[in-house]
């Protein structure tokens, strides 16, 4: 039998020490000094705002006629030509871009060595040179005929009055954008893992249903990456057809400051066109690319928008951690 007296009382519990109390024999953790990495920052950010007071503060940008001449009729019909220009070339060369990969990768060897030779040629011979070749075509074909081959023809047209300017730089630019837009597809087809096309084989699917509903698909994550930087590239390349008399945008501002003498604001009218259009092509591959980055990672790479939230909840932290550190020494010595 145990007695109330050797019952030895439980030692009292101490109370839980809070957050902010913390001794002076505590460890703080303290964050790295990257002081490198911050001297780049400052000596980069001071060469940056050198480099824009010149061109903000020198005269000789003339930014008033920048202003006047960035909205007029003239440089916009250019624009929109330009614009044109790409979207045909584009469209046109990814659409026989893809027949020459698909006869790059066909196993009839007459089809890949018309397509290895036909992207041998055009890569191998400058856009300018191509241009003016076409430009001169009625020198060495001065009349197309339709008709029987090595018999009667029943329709003959002059090259000269059928090819003009602009549907000669449209010819030129997508003749050579078809031989680039050919490795793209083929590259893309290629990433894709060879068993997925076991697999649609062991399922019965015919070969052109494999390509277009398995490979294709999957060869956009590789494809879409290089066609974006061949469509800003291609925008950017519209400026050669200049020299065939297309009124482009670049040859519209040519034609403006050839009249006022104004060239370096005509020239940053047009440069400012041109940045304004590849940001805003920019941020639709992004959204391309992240499109078709779905399946192939857990997580989509997050948005501008999202990264900036972030980036402001992340500030915000640590800001707010910051605040609660500086008032920890000020609760435990009231205490």
């Amino acid at each position: 039998m145990v007695t109330s007296s050797e019952v030895t009382p439980a030692p009292a519990a101490k109370p839980p020490k809070r957050a902010g109390a913390l001794g002076p024999e505590a460890p703080r953790i303290v964050p790295r000094r990257h002081l490198g990495r911050w001297l780049t920052a400052a000596v980069a950010l001071l060469l940056f705002a050198m480099v824009l007071n010149s061109v903000v503060r020198n005269r000789a940008f003339q930014w008033d006629v920048v202003a006047r001449y960035f909205t007029t009729a003239a440089v916009l019909d250019g624009l929109l030509l330009s614009l044109w220009l790409t979207a045909v070339v584009m469209v046109l060369g990814f659409l026989l871009g893809t027949v020459l990969a698909v006869m790059r990768l066909s196993a009839n060897p007459v089809l890949r060595a018309l397509s290895w030779g036909y992207v041998w040629i055009f890569r191998s011979t400058p856009l300018l040179v191509q241009l003016l070749f076409w430009f001169n075509i009625g020198a060495l074909y001065p009349t197309l005929g339709l008709g029987i081959p090595f018999g009667p023809q029943f329709l003959t047209l002059k090259t000269v009055n059928l090819l003009g300017p602009t549907l000669t730089a449209v010819i030129g630019l997508t003749l050579h954008e078809t031989a680039y837009a050919a490795e793209v597809v083929r590259g893309g087809i290629l990433s894709v893992d060879s068993g997925q096309t076991e697999a649609a084989q062991a399922l019965g699917l015919s070969r052109r249903r494999t390509l277009r509903r398995i490979v294709v698909p999957q060869a956009m994550r590789s494809i879409v990456p290089t066609a974006g930087n061949m469509l800003i590239g291609t925008l950017k390349g519209t400026s050669i057809v200049s020299v065939l008399a297309v009124h482009d945008l670049l040859y519209s501002v040519q034609l403006i400051y050839n009249q006022t003498y104004q060239v370096i604001p005509l020239l940053m009218v047009a440069t400012l066109w041109y940045i304004a259009v590849t940001t805003v092509l920019s941020a639709g591959q992004f959204y391309v690319e992240r499109h078709y980055a779905r399946g192939d990672s857990r997580a989509l790479p997050p948005t501008p928008l999202q990264r900036l939230r972030g980036h402001l909840t992340a500030i915000r932290h640590r800001l707010s951690a910051a605040t609660a550190a500086d008032a920890a020494p000020a609760i435990g010595g009231d205490r």
